[in-house]
């Protein structure tokens, strides 16, 4: 249940405008609340979209309620959770373990083990991934727990207010070692699964510092200005330095088994408080020891 008090300035504004306007309710996100099982209340009594409101009013909005889709199951999955309130949730992710449910990984998700963690605390949500990882990437994820969180957070990642770096071990050394790398992604022909750089795909930017040089691989910080599947492996591998690890686009995985890509800090912009928060995680254990081998 959202509420609020109406002030001064919204005196005389239908229920739809001021839900549009002042917090950015989409029209999908009305009709869901008219016509999904959700209320709109002014004083505690059922009103509709078009009520007028007045100074002093106690708008309450009930959302609708949380279904979970049919392809997902509540499972024991081992969850690192790093924040939690009653809008979102922020994970660290060990990589080999998906986000989501897929026709190749059904079971034992990160969404799976949230659906758990919330039957087991009778929290009614379903899981709405914000900032989804690969398979194969560890690190930082963002979760909202009910549809309005999910649209506020998208509209700020439109208007970059959730930032997310990575950290990457990648092949040889770059001859610029601060850049941007702006080239266009799209599916490649004949995949389901991989990308590649194409002047008919989507606008994608990848801005990138090296951090350290090892014999001939290197580590980078990256900053995604876009979030394009695939973005950063496809990048990397199209000026000829694939990510470590990384078969699918041409990384060595005589170490490594998995892509060296770990979200390592996440910065949000809280969709209520407004308040920036920010989320750090540090390398995981495989990436940790590849270096330490390629250290000698």
């Amino acid at each position: 249940m959202l509420q609020w008090k109406i002030t001064k300035e919204y005196n005389g504004m239908i229920i739809r405008d001021y839900l549009q306007n002042v917090h950015s309710f989409s029209r999908r996100m009305i009709k869901a609340i008219k016509f999904d099982g959700g209320e709109m209340l002014v004083n505690g009594n059922i009103q509709h979209v078009h009520y007028r409101l007045i100074e002093g009013d106690i708008l309450s909005v009930q959302l609708p309620p949380e279904r979970i889709g049919p392809s997902m199951t509540a499972e024991d999955v081992p969850l690192s959770i790093m924040y939690e309130d009653e809008a979102i949730i922020v994970l660290d992710k060990p990589p080999g373990t998906a986000t989501i449910p897929s026709r190749h990984h059904l079971h034992k998700t990160i969404a799976n083990g949230l659906l758990a963690y919330y039957k087991k605390h009778q929290l009614p949500f379903t899981v709405h991934v914000v900032t989804r990882l690969d398979r194969d990437t560890s690190g930082l994820l963002l979760v909202a727990k009910h549809r309005y969180c999910h649209s506020l957070l998208d509209r700020a990642i439109q208007n970059k207010k959730i930032e997310r770096k990575y950290t990457a071990i990648v092949e040889g050394h770059l001859i610029e070692k601060q850049g941007c790398i702006d080239a266009p992604i799209g599916r490649k022909e004949g995949s389901i699964i991989e990308r590649q750089v194409r002047n008919d795909g989507q606008k994608a930017i990848t801005h990138y510092q090296i951090r350290k040089e090892y014999a001939n691989q290197s580590l980078v910080d990256i900053e995604l200005e876009t979030g394009r599947t695939h973005q950063i492996r496809v990048h990397f591998s199209s000026i000829g330095h694939p990510l470590v690890g990384d078969d699918l686009y041409g990384g060595s995985v005589n170490t490594l088994t998995r892509q060296a890509l770990h979200c390592s800090e996440l910065r949000v912009e809280h969709p209520f408080t407004k308040e920036t928060i920010t989320f750090q995680s540090p390398l995981p254990k495989d990436m940790r020891d590849h270096i330490r081998l390629i250290q000698h």
